[in-house]
């Protein structure tokens, strides 16, 4: 078996050629080097500076000389001021309401929008308007018309759209989609991908947390998973999906399912000791330990987490609550099933309760050859040679970096994001305006034929024809290899 090693070239790696505000950039269509002239330092607002927005922003630290935090909006005044201090932000640039910020004279160049996925919509269109360059946290927002009114917003001002579809931009998976274009496995037939959330991950998030409860934020497809569906309409390669069905459930994290004599709180509950899914475990064990990051850090949002503040936050707020007594009413398991132009089928699945936390597993089958990806390596399969070759990403990115989440891919995506704004080349952003909202409609869909048990001819939703199947499309073309 041949090992291949790969890394994704950014700025970090080229430090003599950026203090001469250059910076040499791998073009994500070509995979070519070019040069790109940057600008001074991008200035960026923040608007809610809850964890994404405090990561995002630290590619200012990371990068002074590329990228400079200037303004900061949130209505909760530790998470404004904890950013304000982070960043030396003025304080006639600190506001509670967004809207302040839409109503000045323009101050900065782009605006990180990372506020609740409800709260997504309006800043976003009306910062358009007032010219500022969008890095927009996912989903992009909670209907197809909202997410349409944004990409129209950004295209008729002019203004660079970037959704964080930060999976986008993790090298590996830049390294299949490489693998793809280039033919090593044919035809891509079929695609199987799972997403493992993760039991204390799902319980954080979806059973106490934020996203628990659609009413208040959003189906768990759209805030969870688009990253996936857009993964997979990614891979294929401008195949438009033409059908999808999709089937799932809350299971197991019901009133029906609380354990004999359970308290309604974790603190004061005599059967806590035998539940995997204790609020003490998941957040009191941890900082006994020292840990004061996600999740610990959520619980805590208005101080900082030590034993007293997240012991409090349990014994008064949401994330003490037994999970079987909470007010969710979210997806804990799903499966989606496509049909893609072409005959390309695609099936996803994202389920609860893993051991795994959000590790996705793939395994894309071609008409040459096969190929999977786990973690941080991607193996290919080849039928004609009957070899495997393994392919094993590393970060370019140092450990030492708070931007390693998500693959590294945090960084990666503001690194992009920053180049595009400086150098006016939106071709650099991995997902352009169409392509997002091409692939938040195929979640949509997907959510609409769960609800309705059947399946959607995607086609006929949006207004447009079917394809003619009789037709000859591009990827049915003979290849020439």
């Amino acid at each position: 078996m041949k090992v291949h090693r790969f890394k994704e070239v950014n700025a970090t790696m080229l430090a003599p050629l950026a203090a001469k505000h250059f910076v040499r950039r791998m073009n994500p269509r070509t995979s070519t080097l070019a040069l790109v002239t940057m600008a001074l330092p991008v200035k960026v607002i923040v608007v809610g500076a809850g964890n994404r927005g405090e990561t995002y922003a630290h590619f200012a630290t990371l990068h002074p000389d590329r990228m400079r935090v200037v303004g900061v909006a949130d209505p909760r005044i530790f998470a404004r001021q904890k950013l304000q201090k982070q960043h030396n932000i003025a304080e006639e640039n600190v506001y509670e309401d967004w809207r302040c910020i839409a109503e000045r004279e323009k101050f900065a160049d782009a605006v990180f929008i990372c506020t609740p996925d409800r709260l997504h919509k309006d800043p976003a269109v009306a910062l358009a308007k007032r010219g500022y360059h969008i890095l927009l946290e996912k989903p992009m927002a909670v209907t197809a018309e909202d997410c349409a009114e944004i990409v129209a917003a950004c295209v008729q001002n002019s203004v660079i759209l970037t959704v964080c579809h930060v999976l986008r931009y993790d090298p590996t998976i830049h390294k299949i989609k490489e693998l793809i274009d280039r033919g090593a496995i044919g035809d891509v037939i079929h695609i199987q991908h799972l997403e493992p959330v993760g039991f204390y991950h799902f319980a954080h998030s979806f059973v106490r947390g934020n996203w628990r409860n659609e009413a208040e934020s959003s189906f768990a497809l759209l805030a969870k998973s688009c990253h996936d569906l857009d993964l997979i309409h990614h891979w294929a390669g401008g195949r438009r999906c033409i059908k999808v069905s999709s089937f799932g459930s809350l299971s197991h994290f019901t009133k029906e399912n609380k354990p004999p004599g359970a308290a309604e709180r974790c603190l004061d509950c005599p059967v806590e000791g035998a539940c995997p899914y204790s609020a003490c475990k998941i957040y009191l064990d941890r900082v006994k330990k020292g840990w004061v990051g996600w999740p610990v850090s959520v619980v805590c949002a208005n101080s900082v987490p030590d034993i007293e503040s997240v012991t409090q936050a349990l014994r008064t707020g949401p994330y003490g609550r037994c999970v079987y007594q909470c007010d969710n009413d979210v997806c804990s398991n799903q499966v989606v099933n496509m049909e893609f132009e072409g005959g390309l089928t695609a099936a996803f699945s994202m389920v609860a309760f893993t051991e795994q936390l959000c590790q996705r597993k793939t395994v894309i089958y071609g008409s040459k050859g096969e190929l999977s990806y786990d973690r941080d390596r991607v193996r290919v399969f080849d039928f004609l040679t009957q070899k495997a070759t393994e392919h094993t990403a590393d970060s370019a990115v140092p450990a030492v970096f708070s931007m390693g989440g998500h693959g590294a891919a945090d960084y990666h995506l503001v690194d992009t994001f920053i180049s595009a704004v400086a150098s006016g080349d939106p071709s650099l952003i991995r997902s352009g305006p169409e392509e997002t909202l091409s692939s938040h409609r195929l979640v949509f869909e997907a959510e609409r034929a769960r609800r309705e048990s059947r399946v959607i001819f995607c086609g006929q939703m949006n207004g447009t024809e079917l394809p003619d199947q009789g037709e000859i499309k591009p990827w049915q073309q003979p290849r020439e290899d």
